[in-house]
């Protein structure tokens, strides 16, 4: 799965999912094949939090687009 690599920790599960939830279009959440729901808390208990993940939001908006990688900033990992 395309997307920005994120790392997070379980403490801060419930900022994250407040961000997610915030915009309006899909989010996907996934490791590998694996793909789930980024809206959703029980997505995030099925991936492993000790590794990173990709996540993406599904939209055609550039405006809504550069609003989610602002709000996610701080969780995603440089590479």
């Amino acid at each position: 799965m395309n997307g920005i690599k994120i790392k997070l920790k379980y403490e801060d599960l419930k900022e994250f999912i407040k961000i997610t939830t915030s915009f309006e279009s899909n989010i996907d959440i996934g490791e590998g094949n694996c793909v789930y729901d980024g809206k959703s808390l029980m997505a995030y208990y099925s991936l492993d939090l000790s590794k990173p993940f990709s996540i993406r939001l599904l939209t055609d908006s550039n405006e809504e687009n550069e609003r989610f990688k602002k709000a996610i900033w701080k969780y995603a990992m440089t590479e």
